[in-house]
C-alpha cells in the first residue's frame, strides 16, 4: 500500500510510520515541519518511507507539499499532525488563537484529505484513518478547549466522509486514544503524571506503539469496517 501520514517523524507519528515500514509490501509517505534530524534517520533506516517537509501554518510550505500528493499514488491517508496544545482556561483565551488554531491545525487537514480523496475515487479504492483524542468522548480536561474542539470537528468530519465516500468503496474512521507521553504532553506536571498513574485501572498509561498497533488494524480491516471511532482508554468512556 501506498501510505501518506502527517506528523510522522516524531512522538505518535514516528511510531505508526515504523510499524508501517515493518511491511515490505507498505511504502510510508510522511510530512515533518520541525524534526527534520529525525525525518532524515528514518529514511535512512527504514526502507520504502520518504519525509515530505510540511509547515502546515505556511501557506506556499502547505501548496508546495499538496502538489505532490497526486504522484504518491495513495491508498491510505493518516491525518495525525497536530500543531501543538494550547492549555489556558477559556474565558481567558483571546479569540484570535481559536482562529489561529483552526486555520493551523484543521485547514491543512481537510485540504490534504481532498486531495487523497481525489486519488481514492479515481482508483475506487482508499482508507482514511484520522487520529483524534478520547478527550473529544466524554469530559474535556480543563483549559484544552480548543484542542478539544479541533478534535472533536476533525471526528464530525471523519463521519461525513465516510458517509459521502463508502459508494467509492472508500472508509474514513478514527482513532481515539487516552494520554500518552510524547512532545506534545512533555510539560505535563510530574504530580499529575503520578496522579494519573494511580486512577488509571491498568496503573499505566498507554504507549504510541499501542496506538500504532490500532492504525495496523485498520489499515488491514475490510471496507464494512467505515465511520467508526476506536477508543482506546481502558473502557475509562464508554459509549
Amino acid at each position: 500500500m501506498n501510505i501518506l501520514i502527517t506528523g510522522g517523524a516524531s512522538g505518535l507519528g514516528e511510531s505508526i510510520v515504523k510499524a508501517l515500514a515493518a511491511s515490505s509490501m507498505n511504502t510510508v509517505f510522511f510530512t515533518y515541519s520541525k524534526s527534520a534530524d529525525a525525518a532524515k534517520n528514518l529514511e535512512a533506516t527504514l526502507p520504502k518511507t520518504k519525509g515530505f517537509f510540511c509547515d502546515f501554518s505556511d501557506a506556499d510550505s502547505l501548496a508546495a507539499f499538496l502538489g505532490e500528493i497526486p504522484d504518491m499514488n495513495l491508498d491510505v491517508l493518516i491525518n495525525n499532525a497536530n500543531g501543538g496544545i494550547n492549555k489556558e482556561h477559556f474565558y481567558k483565551t483571546d479569540p484570535s488563537v481559536f482562529q489561529k488554531s483552526f486555520e493551523q491545525n484543521i485547514i491543512p487537514v481537510l485540504r490534504i484529505t481532498q486531495d487523497a480523496i481525489k486519488v481514492f475515487r479515481k482508483k475506487k479504492f482508499g482508507k482514511i484513518i484520522n487520529i483524534i483524542s478520547s478527550f473529544a468522548i466524554n469530559k474535556p480536561p480543563t483549559g484544552l478547549s480548543e484542542y478539544v474542539a479541533n478534535k472533536a470537528y476533525l471526528l464530525s468530519m471523519s463521519k461525513s466522509w465516510a458517509s459521502e465516500y463508502i459508494r467509492f468503496n472508500i472508509t474514513s474512521n478514527s482513532i481515539s486514544p487516552s494520554f500518552m507521553l510524547t512532545g506534545l504532553t512533555k510539560d505535563t506536571d510530574e504530580r499529575i503524571l503520578d496522579q494519573m498513574l494511580q486512577e488509571h485501572p491498568l496503573k499505566k498509561l498507554l504507549t504510541t506503539d499501542e496506538v500504532a498497533d490500532a492504525v495496523l488494524y485498520l489499515l488491514h480491516a475490510s471496507q464494512h469496517v467505515n465511520g467508526t471511532n476506536l477508543i482506546i482508554n481502558a473502557g475509562v468512556d464508554l459509549v
